[in-house]
């Protein structure tokens, strides 16, 4: 039994704990209407109607989804300068939600920042400076005290996949981080958040045409978050004091796994990374699960598209409020409670077909690869078993060997069966491929067992997007315009697969896939 002495010295532990919430959001251009040249084209001032009325309109935008969010930090980005970060905040203040101290990068060149927002003091701040190119964006550092606990915070925005963006690019920014990170006092709490535009698995679904780095990535390799080849668990974290990092992505079902929209692709760009110090149970602890997206009704248009800034035809709307959501997490001065492990649920690849979406990942074994093109892929089970296809998540395999997979997220793409995320594939050896595959006595599109099969060996006319073979009429699909040969050409087609764009179809993925014979 606890002593009334003991209990009084306990009852502070947990009486006088603080809870706060950190966000991210990527606001998507707050710019001002004065201009002072390192504008984009579409924000110059009196241009494209970029007014004070439309400032006006995205700072209440702005303000009303900071407010909603009712977080105690919060970091942003792609904020102009100073200035118009000073009137958000009193922005924010006018309708009640205060924040009485704001940090921003002062780097000159940029068109836009990153900044952070607080109820809490800032004690320090500094630039961790990215040097690659002048028009760089810096990260920035700032650190509060909770509780008389210091945490730093890194707020970043890496460059974007497009205009010249390899991934060398992130590289560079992860490493600059990586470095100041290794200067800190050790045991310090800290948070890297903002947007890297970099998948949680960029490693697995690195596009061929950024990958300049052999497909290393900053966001997976340079920040720690995977062990060899498999992302690093709330299991690995809590023992690991070496420098890894935690994806609260990953305390998602891997559907939820996502913030933002591009083309209508989903990705998970915006990031909070945990180090072991904040899961020791000492000082300042994440609050397990506590990891969300913040995704309030007015974010999302009636289609269920997100409700970004409405730039349209060369013109400024007045409407919409960002391309990205925010995502938030949770901590205290409490300690850390783990939960057990979860279990990987073992599924075979015709239960995957029976399924919409996964809640939780499961686990495919002795899976064969035995067509891979890019990061795209076809696996079996077994040579007589179903086929299904794996869509950007592949970069990883190789073909004809076999692995046992732990995929987290599948698809339906206008009733094709795809695997869209794969978290971790171990190697259990390899397999004679001419077994796996099927000839032109069973190509029948009319058989939707036989969707994602690979056919070899097949003959015929090809004549108004279908091949005629063997009395048969089936549409064929070029992955790219310029392979398809004329009409009424003779073909050789070496690898197929039959894949569904609302109905049944071959599809090439490969020039190297079919020949045009005599």
């Amino acid at each position: 039994m606890i002593s009334r002495v003991a209990l009084l010295l306990l009852l502070p532990l947990y009486l006088f704990s603080t809870s706060f919430k950190v966000a991210s959001y990527n606001v998507e251009n707050l710019f001002d209407e004065i201009r002072n040249g390192t504008e984009y084209d579409d924000y110059i001032p009196g241009k494209h109607n970029w007014t004070s009325r439309m400032v006006e309109i995205k700072l209440n935008h702005t303000a009303e989804v900071i407010c909603d969010l009712d977080a105690d930090i919060v970091a942003l980005q792609e904020i102009e300068n100073e200035a118009i970060l000073i009137r958000l905040q009193r922005r924010l203040k006018r309708v009640g939600c205060t924040y009485p101290y704001r940090a921003i990068t002062r780097k000159k060149k940029t068109a836009i920042r990153v900044a952070m927002l607080s109820r809490f003091p800032i004690a320090d701040t500094r630039e961790v400076r990215v040097n690659y190119s002048d028009r760089d964006r810096n990260i920035l550092e700032a650190t509060v005290r909770i509780d008389g606990y210091p945490l730093t915070i890194f707020v970043n925005h890496w460059k974007s996949k497009s205009r010249s963006g390899k991934e060398s690019r992130r590289i560079h920014y992860a490493k600059a981080l990586m470095k100041r990170i290794a200067q800190l006092p050790k045991g310090r709490a800290y948070l890297i958040v903002g947007d890297l535009n970099s998948h949680y698995d960029e490693y697995r679904v690195l596009n061929k045409r950024l990958d300049d780095t052999g497909g290393k990535t900053g966001v997976n390799h340079i920040l720690k978050t995977i062990k060899k080849s498999d992302l690093v668990t709330e299991q690995d974290i809590l023992t690991d004091a070496n420098g890894s990092h935690y994806n609260l992505w990953l305390e998602l079902s891997p559907a939820r796994r996502w913030s933002h929209k591009y083309y209508g692709r989903r990705g998970s760009i915006d990031h909070i990374l945990l180090p072991h110090a904040l899961f020791d149970r000492k000082g300042i602890d994440y609050i397990n699960n506590s990891f969300a997206v913040f995704k309030a009704r007015y974010l999302f248009t009636k289609e269920g598209w997100i409700n970004n800034w409405n730039y349209k035809n060369g013109k400024h709307k007045g409407r919409g409020y960002s391309d990205h959501l925010p995502i938030y997490a949770e901590f205290s001065t409490d300690p850390f409670i783990p939960e057990k492990a979860k279990p990987v649920t073992l599924q075979h690849i015709e239960d995957l077909y029976r399924m919409d979406q996964l809640d939780h990942p499961v686990r495919l074994e002795h899976a064969a690869v035995i067509l891979k093109r890019g990061a795209n892929a076809i696996i079996k089970q077994s040579p007589n078993g179903k086929a299904i296809y794996i869509y950007a998540a592949a970069a990883g395999l190789e073909e004809g060997k076999c692995y046992d997979l732990t995929v987290s997220e599948i698809k339906n793409y206008k009733g094709l069966k795809e695997i869209a995320r794969i978290e971790k594939s171990t190697v259990c050896g390899t397999v004679d491929l001419r077994h796996y595959y099927l000839g032109p006595d069973r190509l029948d599109a009319k058989d939707s067992t036989l969707q994602g099969q690979v056919f070899v060996g097949l003959r015929g006319v090809y004549r108004h997007n279908h091949l005629e073979i063997g009395g048969k009429r089936i549409p064929i699909y070029f992955k790219k315009k310029r392979w398809r040969p004329p009409n009424g050409t003779k073909i050789k087609i070496h690898f197929a697969y039959l894949g569904q764009y609302r109905t049944p179809q071959l599809v090439i993925l490969d020039r190297k896939d079919f020949e045009i014979v005599p």
